[in-house]
Protein backbone atom coordinates (compact mmCIF):
# COMPACT_ATOMS: atom_id res chain seq x y z
CA UNK A 1 0.00 0.00 0.00
CA UNK A 2 1.12 3.35 -0.72
CA UNK A 3 2.39 5.89 2.01
CA UNK A 4 -1.02 7.54 3.59
CA UNK A 5 -2.13 11.16 2.60
CA UNK A 6 -4.21 11.16 5.30
CA UNK A 7 -4.08 9.38 8.73
CA UNK A 8 -5.31 9.55 11.88
CA UNK A 9 -3.50 7.90 15.19
CA UNK A 10 -5.05 6.37 17.88
CA UNK A 11 -7.99 8.67 17.78
CA UNK A 12 -10.16 8.70 20.56
CA UNK A 13 -13.78 10.48 19.56
CA UNK A 14 -16.03 11.61 22.05
CA UNK A 15 -19.87 13.25 22.59
CA UNK A 16 -20.00 15.00 26.03
CA UNK A 17 -18.85 12.28 28.09
CA UNK A 18 -19.14 9.52 25.90
CA UNK A 19 -16.24 8.05 24.61
CA UNK A 20 -17.95 6.73 21.23
CA UNK A 21 -14.39 6.11 19.65
CA UNK A 22 -11.52 4.10 21.30
CA UNK A 23 -7.87 4.07 20.05
CA UNK A 24 -8.94 4.03 16.63
CA UNK A 25 -6.32 4.47 13.56
CA UNK A 26 -6.82 4.60 9.85
CA UNK A 27 -5.00 5.55 7.25
CA UNK A 28 -5.86 6.81 3.33
CA UNK A 29 -3.50 6.41 0.77
CA UNK A 30 -3.20 8.11 -2.70
CA UNK A 31 -5.15 5.75 -5.17
CA UNK A 32 -6.60 3.93 -2.79
CA UNK A 33 -10.25 3.38 -1.22
CA UNK A 34 -10.35 2.71 2.05
CA UNK A 35 -14.60 2.02 3.54
CA UNK A 36 -15.58 2.15 7.11
CA UNK A 37 -18.49 -0.02 7.58
CA UNK A 38 -20.08 -1.62 10.46
CA UNK A 39 -23.89 -1.24 12.12
CA UNK A 40 -25.58 2.03 13.48
CA UNK A 41 -23.61 3.17 16.30
CA UNK A 42 -20.31 1.76 15.73
CA UNK A 43 -18.69 5.28 15.33
CA UNK A 44 -18.12 5.25 11.64
CA UNK A 45 -19.41 8.92 10.52
CA UNK A 46 -17.33 10.30 13.49
CA UNK A 47 -14.45 8.45 12.76
CA UNK A 48 -14.83 10.08 9.06
CA UNK A 49 -15.90 13.70 10.09
CA UNK A 50 -12.86 13.52 12.73
CA UNK A 51 -10.33 13.04 9.55
CA UNK A 52 -12.05 16.30 8.01
CA UNK A 53 -11.93 18.13 11.15
CA UNK A 54 -15.23 18.54 12.26
CA UNK A 55 -15.25 16.10 14.97
CA UNK A 56 -12.60 17.19 17.88
CA UNK A 57 -10.14 14.57 18.30
CA UNK A 58 -9.99 13.82 22.63
CA UNK A 59 -7.23 11.45 21.93
CA UNK A 60 -4.55 10.92 19.31
CA UNK A 61 -3.85 13.00 16.57
CA UNK A 62 -4.85 13.50 12.36
CA UNK A 63 -1.61 13.86 10.29
CA UNK A 64 -1.95 14.78 6.24
CA UNK A 65 0.29 15.00 3.57
CA UNK A 66 3.76 14.23 2.52
CA UNK A 67 6.16 16.00 4.22
CA UNK A 68 3.08 14.93 7.42
CA UNK A 69 1.61 17.84 9.09
CA UNK A 70 -0.66 17.89 11.78
CA UNK A 71 -4.06 18.75 10.15
CA UNK A 72 -5.12 21.20 13.19
CA UNK A 73 -2.14 23.28 12.39
CA UNK A 74 -3.21 24.03 9.15
CA UNK A 75 -6.06 27.01 8.83
CA UNK A 76 -9.50 26.02 7.08
CA UNK A 77 -8.70 27.17 3.04
CA UNK A 78 -5.63 25.21 3.28
CA UNK A 79 -6.97 22.17 4.75
CA UNK A 80 -9.77 22.35 2.56
CA UNK A 81 -7.66 22.69 -0.61
CA UNK A 82 -6.14 19.14 0.32
CA UNK A 83 -9.37 18.00 1.67
CA UNK A 84 -13.45 17.60 0.91
CA UNK A 85 -16.27 15.98 2.62
CA UNK A 86 -19.32 15.24 1.08
CA UNK A 87 -21.93 14.51 3.76
CA UNK A 88 -26.00 13.96 4.66
CA UNK A 89 -26.77 16.93 6.51
CA UNK A 90 -26.01 19.42 4.31
CA UNK A 91 -28.95 21.84 3.79
CA UNK A 92 -30.10 23.23 0.08
CA UNK A 93 -28.85 26.67 -0.30
CA UNK A 94 -32.44 28.17 -1.94
CA UNK A 95 -32.51 30.82 -4.42
CA UNK A 96 -29.20 29.64 -6.28
CA UNK A 97 -28.97 27.11 -9.29
CA UNK A 98 -26.88 23.78 -10.45
CA UNK A 99 -23.96 25.43 -11.37
CA UNK A 100 -24.01 28.57 -8.41
CA UNK A 101 -23.60 25.18 -5.82
CA UNK A 102 -20.63 23.12 -7.34
CA UNK A 103 -18.62 27.02 -7.94
CA UNK A 104 -18.91 26.71 -4.02
CA UNK A 105 -16.36 23.82 -4.40
CA UNK A 106 -14.08 26.36 -5.74
CA UNK A 107 -13.66 28.72 -2.82
CA UNK A 108 -11.04 27.24 -1.19
CA UNK A 109 -8.82 28.08 -4.25
CA UNK A 110 -10.21 31.60 -5.40
CA UNK A 111 -9.06 35.05 -4.28
CA UNK A 112 -10.91 37.06 -1.86
CA UNK A 113 -13.01 39.37 -4.84
CA UNK A 114 -11.80 37.24 -6.87
CA UNK A 115 -14.45 36.45 -9.96
CA UNK A 116 -13.84 32.64 -10.83
CA UNK A 117 -10.49 31.48 -13.48
CA UNK A 118 -10.58 29.42 -16.48
CA UNK A 119 -9.43 26.87 -14.30
CA UNK A 120 -12.14 27.44 -11.95
CA UNK A 121 -14.83 27.05 -14.44
CA UNK A 122 -13.52 24.49 -15.87
CA UNK A 123 -13.39 22.53 -12.78
CA UNK A 124 -16.81 23.29 -12.68
CA UNK A 125 -18.29 21.50 -15.45
CA UNK A 126 -15.91 18.04 -15.17
CA UNK A 127 -17.73 18.05 -11.63
CA UNK A 128 -20.83 18.40 -13.57
CA UNK A 129 -20.47 16.24 -16.29
CA UNK A 130 -19.06 13.15 -14.51
CA UNK A 131 -21.80 13.30 -11.70
CA UNK A 132 -24.32 14.08 -14.70
CA UNK A 133 -25.93 17.42 -13.37
CA UNK A 134 -24.55 18.84 -16.51
CA UNK A 135 -27.93 19.25 -18.05
CA UNK A 136 -29.84 20.79 -15.23
CA UNK A 137 -27.11 23.64 -14.84
CA UNK A 138 -29.41 26.37 -14.78
CA UNK A 139 -32.16 24.66 -12.90
CA UNK A 140 -32.75 26.11 -9.02
CA UNK A 141 -31.74 23.45 -6.44
CA UNK A 142 -35.18 24.14 -4.55
CA UNK A 143 -36.52 22.25 -7.48
CA UNK A 144 -34.26 19.23 -7.54
CA UNK A 145 -35.31 15.69 -6.10
CA UNK A 146 -33.09 14.20 -2.57
CA UNK A 147 -31.33 12.46 -5.23
CA UNK A 148 -30.69 14.54 -7.82
CA UNK A 149 -29.50 17.10 -5.07
CA UNK A 150 -27.07 14.21 -3.46
CA UNK A 151 -25.31 14.32 -6.75
CA UNK A 152 -25.16 18.37 -6.77
CA UNK A 153 -23.43 18.15 -3.49
CA UNK A 154 -21.23 15.21 -5.09
CA UNK A 155 -20.00 17.57 -8.01
CA UNK A 156 -19.61 20.61 -5.87
CA UNK A 157 -16.66 18.06 -4.10
CA UNK A 158 -15.59 17.02 -6.61
CA UNK A 159 -14.96 20.70 -8.35
CA UNK A 160 -12.54 21.24 -5.00
CA UNK A 161 -9.98 18.69 -7.03
CA UNK A 162 -8.43 17.69 -3.58
CA UNK A 163 -6.31 14.68 -3.29
CA UNK A 164 -8.28 13.55 -0.56
CA UNK A 165 -11.96 12.41 -0.70
CA UNK A 166 -14.15 11.71 2.53
CA UNK A 167 -17.68 10.43 1.51
CA UNK A 168 -20.08 9.52 3.77
CA UNK A 169 -23.09 7.39 2.65
CA UNK A 170 -22.52 8.71 -1.10
CA UNK A 171 -25.11 5.87 -2.61
CA UNK A 172 -28.32 7.37 0.05
CA UNK A 173 -31.37 8.66 -1.79
CA UNK A 174 -30.02 7.33 -4.95
CA UNK A 175 -31.63 5.43 -7.27
CA UNK A 176 -30.22 1.65 -8.77
CA UNK A 177 -28.37 3.47 -11.83
CA UNK A 178 -26.89 5.91 -9.95
CA UNK A 179 -25.76 4.23 -7.00
CA UNK A 180 -23.40 2.20 -9.60
CA UNK A 181 -22.52 5.21 -11.11
CA UNK A 182 -21.40 6.89 -8.08
CA UNK A 183 -19.26 3.44 -6.79
CA UNK A 184 -17.79 3.84 -10.31
CA UNK A 185 -16.80 7.64 -9.81
CA UNK A 186 -15.19 6.52 -6.56
CA UNK A 187 -13.06 4.34 -8.41
CA UNK A 188 -12.04 6.54 -11.11
CA UNK A 189 -11.16 9.09 -8.59
CA UNK A 190 -8.93 6.27 -7.04
CA UNK A 191 -7.65 4.90 -10.05
CA UNK A 192 -7.20 7.35 -12.77
CA UNK A 193 -7.06 10.25 -10.71
CA UNK A 194 -4.88 9.49 -7.60
CA UNK A 195 -6.99 10.45 -5.16
CA UNK A 196 -7.09 8.89 -1.42
CA UNK A 197 -10.85 8.01 -0.69
CA UNK A 198 -12.62 7.49 2.39
CA UNK A 199 -16.13 6.41 2.45
CA UNK A 200 -18.75 5.47 5.09
CA UNK A 201 -20.96 2.27 3.77
CA UNK A 202 -23.97 0.38 4.93
CA UNK A 203 -24.66 -1.70 2.24
CA UNK A 204 -21.69 -4.15 2.28
CA UNK A 205 -22.11 -5.48 -1.43
CA UNK A 206 -21.18 -1.27 -2.11
CA UNK A 207 -18.31 -1.90 0.15
CA UNK A 208 -17.10 -5.46 -1.30
CA UNK A 209 -17.40 -3.21 -5.10
CA UNK A 210 -15.20 -0.09 -4.31
CA UNK A 211 -13.04 -0.68 -1.57
CA UNK A 212 -9.58 -2.25 -1.33
CA UNK A 213 -9.33 -1.73 2.12
CA UNK A 214 -12.47 -2.01 4.68
CA UNK A 215 -12.47 -1.37 8.25
CA UNK A 216 -15.45 -3.03 9.87
CA UNK A 217 -16.02 -1.08 13.48
CA UNK A 218 -18.01 -2.12 16.47
CA UNK A 219 -19.25 0.06 19.47
CA UNK A 220 -15.91 2.02 18.27
CA UNK A 221 -13.51 -0.07 17.69
CA UNK A 222 -11.73 -1.80 14.88
CA UNK A 223 -12.91 -5.23 14.63
CA UNK A 224 -12.01 -6.65 11.20
CA UNK A 225 -9.62 -4.64 8.92
CA UNK A 226 -7.97 -5.82 5.19
CA UNK A 227 -9.39 -6.88 1.95
CA UNK A 228 -12.74 -7.60 1.25
CA UNK A 229 -12.20 -11.61 1.46
CA UNK A 230 -10.32 -10.94 4.87
CA UNK A 231 -13.21 -8.62 6.42
CA UNK A 232 -16.12 -9.37 5.12
CA UNK A 233 -16.31 -13.54 6.42
CA UNK A 234 -19.46 -14.93 7.86
CA UNK A 235 -18.24 -15.09 11.32
CA UNK A 236 -17.15 -11.44 11.21
CA UNK A 237 -20.46 -10.14 9.69
CA UNK A 238 -22.79 -12.39 11.80
CA UNK A 239 -20.50 -11.00 15.73
CA UNK A 240 -20.83 -7.32 14.42
CA UNK A 241 -24.61 -7.15 13.45
CA UNK A 242 -25.87 -9.82 16.29
CA UNK A 243 -27.18 -11.63 12.59
CA UNK A 244 -26.97 -15.11 11.02
CA UNK A 245 -25.11 -13.60 8.17
CA UNK A 246 -23.84 -16.54 5.26
CA UNK A 247 -21.16 -15.00 2.80
CA UNK A 248 -20.48 -17.08 -0.93
CA UNK A 249 -18.02 -16.45 -3.25
CA UNK A 250 -19.32 -16.82 -6.54
CA UNK A 251 -16.41 -19.20 -8.60
CA UNK A 252 -17.48 -17.85 -11.88
CA UNK A 253 -16.97 -14.00 -11.19
CA UNK A 254 -15.02 -13.70 -7.71
CA UNK A 255 -17.55 -11.58 -6.43
CA UNK A 256 -18.94 -11.74 -2.84
CA UNK A 257 -22.41 -12.61 -2.38
CA UNK A 258 -23.83 -11.14 1.34
CA UNK A 259 -27.05 -13.21 2.88
CA UNK A 260 -28.27 -11.88 6.39
CA UNK A 261 -30.66 -15.00 7.10
CA UNK A 262 -33.89 -13.25 9.13
CA UNK A 263 -36.45 -15.24 10.47
CA UNK A 264 -38.25 -15.73 7.50
CA UNK A 265 -36.22 -17.37 4.56
CA UNK A 266 -35.97 -16.08 1.45
CA UNK A 267 -39.06 -16.74 -0.58
CA UNK A 268 -38.58 -17.71 -4.79
CA UNK A 269 -41.05 -18.32 -7.58
CA UNK A 270 -40.77 -21.07 -10.07
CA UNK A 271 -41.82 -20.13 -13.86
CA UNK A 272 -44.76 -22.06 -13.20
CA UNK A 273 -45.56 -19.76 -10.76
CA UNK A 274 -44.94 -21.78 -7.24
CA UNK A 275 -43.38 -20.10 -4.54
CA UNK A 276 -40.29 -22.25 -3.17
CA UNK A 277 -38.93 -21.54 0.47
Amino acid sequence: MPHAVLRGDQLDLRYGRTTVVHGVSVALAAGHVTALIGPNGSGKSTLLRALARLHRVDGGEVVLGRPERRASLLNAREFAREVTLFSQSRQVPHGLSVSEVVAFGRHPHRRRFAGPSAADRAAIERAMRVTGVQDMAARPVGELSGGEMQRVWLAACLAQETGVVLLDEPTNHLDLRYQIETLDLVRDLADDHGVAVGIVLHDLDHAARVADTLLLLRAGRIHAAGDRVEVLTAANLSEVYDLRVEVEIDPRTGRLHIDPVGRHPARHRTTSGETLA
